[in-house]
Parts: structure tokens; C-alpha cells; sequence
């Protein structure tokens, strides 16, 4: 069975995809960006990630899993060059359920004051 799921509280989506999708015991958290539910886009990459992270977290728990159940991320960054502001958020977030992990420079997200997207596997139970 697939579901498919919005998750209030979340930044409505910018294109035809749902927030996050559950397949069986596997969960898809789509790219999640650095803007605030009300829309605001903080002007920081270290607050941008925080507020995706959150967002992620947020997917995570609407579909019955967490950060322990995290196989795979990926994060996309405008500045590879703040890797390391972000790091010790990602260290805190995931603990000891060290994911496999994707980390690129892009040269632009979908809005231009856009600096970091994460994206999500998991796998429940």
C-alpha cells in the first residue's frame, strides 16, 4: 500500500509532489528547503538548514518513522563552503543512526535566497 501524505505545518509544496510518501516499511521525505510555514525565508544557511531539518523531522514522524530509521540523505548546499556550520546539527539530529549521506554544491535552488535542501530515506521496522 502506498500513502501519500501533506503535512500540515509544512511549506505547501512548489510543484506537482506530496510532502513525503510511505510504501510499506520505506518512507521518501521530498527535498525539504530552509523557508517557514508563514513563508519566511531566514537569511542565514546554518538557520535555513535548521528550519529543513525540522521539516524533515516533521515528514519523518507523519509517516511513523524518525531519525533512526534514516537510510540515506541527501543535502544539497549553495556554499559547499558551509558544510561545516551545518555539520554539528547533522551530528546532534542523527546521533550514533549515522545515515548514508550525499552532500553537493548546486548553483541555484527552485528561489534564488533558497542556500539548502535535504532530502530523506528511511526504512521502518
Amino acid at each position: 500500500m502506498i500513502q501519500r501524505f501533506m503535512v500540515p505545518g509544512q511549506m505547501p509544496p512548489v510543484s506537482h509532489y506530496c510532502h513525503v510518501v510511505r510504501a510499506g516499511n520505506q518512507v521518501w521525505v521530498s527535498g525539504a528547503v530552509g523557508v517557514k510555514a508563514d513563508g519566511a525565508i531566514p537569511a542565514t544557511t546554518l538557520e535555513q538548514f535548521d528550519v529543513a531539518l525540522d521539516a524533515v523531522d516533521a515528514c519523518l514522524r507523519h509517516a511513523g518513522a524518525g531519525a533512526q530509521h534514516v537510510v540515506k540523505v541527501n543535502i544539497y548546499m549553495t556554499d559547499i563552503g558551509e558544510r561545516a556550520a551545518i555539520n554539528p546539527r547533522r551530528v546532534a539530529y542523527f546521533g550514533e543512526h549515522r545515515p548514508a549521506s550525499t552532500l553537493v554544491e548546486v548553483s541555484a535552488l527552485v528561489d534564488p535566497r533558497m542556500k539548502v535542501e535535504i532530502e530523506a530515506v528511511a526504512v521502518v521496522g
